[in-house]
């Protein structure tokens, strides 16, 4: 597949925005960007673009968080994580690009409920820190939702919120677990076709938005409010799920 212009005049900003997401609010709506791709290529396309980037966004976001996170809360998350990258690649091989839009486009929504439910007091956080079991359990849904549509951040940020974490701790243990979990995912995108040389031609494009937007997060970290950054993500997360569920379904 040949990319034209009109694909990198909507993928340009959707990389920049992925790159605020997981440079400056803990990754929870970097994978919109994987969503609006997939309204305008194959969604095995859009999660092959998409990967290389967000690693290089990892590690771009690196060094400004280095040693900042809470080393045993990402522990277990990744010895969940791992597991559930595993159980994502064995998915991958049987399912339809239709049921990747339907989960795709199922999670973008409910991601958005949850948010909502949460603002509105009907879904209550947890008061207590959860256990480390939960850690691993929740951990094990993000690299289950990482590798089919780069949502592992709703999940991690469950078991991460309860924990007592600081704002800047938060950011910066989501960096390095993904930074972790996409490493896991790399080799078996690989080994499934998902990269082709035409999503590597496409990466080496779209890596300059990858960057700017990273740094765009570390500096909007500090002073931009997450309650505006958010509020625009919902609306495009539930624009951008309802239109793949209705293609998914049709």
């Amino acid at each position: 597949m040949t990319f034209d212009l009109w694909f990198f005049f909507i993928a340009g900003p959707a990389v920049i925005f992925a790159g605020i997401s997981k440079g400056g609010f803990g990754s929870g709506a970097a994978f919109a960007s994987s969503s609006v791709l997939a309204l305008v290529i194959e969604p095995g396309l859009a999660l092959g673009i998409m990967l290389p980037l967000l690693m290089l966004i990892d590690v771009t976001t690196l060094k400004p968080y280095w040693r900042k996170w809470r080393a045993h809360e990402v522990e277990l998350l990744v010895l969940g994580g791992i597991p559930g990258v595993l159980l994502g690649a064995a998915l991958y091989k049987i399912a339809s690009p239709d049921f990747f839009r339907l989960l795709i486009g199922s999670i973008s929504v409910s991601f958005v409920i949850w948010q909502w439910g949460r603002g509105a007091g009907w879904i209550r956080a947890a008061r207590q820190a959860m256990p480390n079991w939960m850690g691993i359990f929740w951990g094990s849904v993000a690299g289950f939702t990482s590798f089919v549509s780069h949502a592992g951040g709703p999940p991690a940020a469950i078991y991460l919120l309860s924990r007592g974490l600081t704002k800047t701790e938060f950011q910066a243990s989501t960096v390095l677990l993904f930074w972790t979990i996409n490493i896991a995912k790399f080799i078996p995108y690989a080994f499934l076709g998902i990269f082709t040389w035409d999503t590597m031609t496409a990466d080496l494009v779209l890596a300059p938005f990858a960057i700017l937007g990273a740094w765009i997060g570390v500096k909007a970290h500090r002073f931009i409010s997450e309650r505006h950054f958010f509020a625009l993500t919902y609306v495009l997360l539930l624009a951008t799920g309802s239109k793949l569920i209705w293609d998914g379904l049709t």
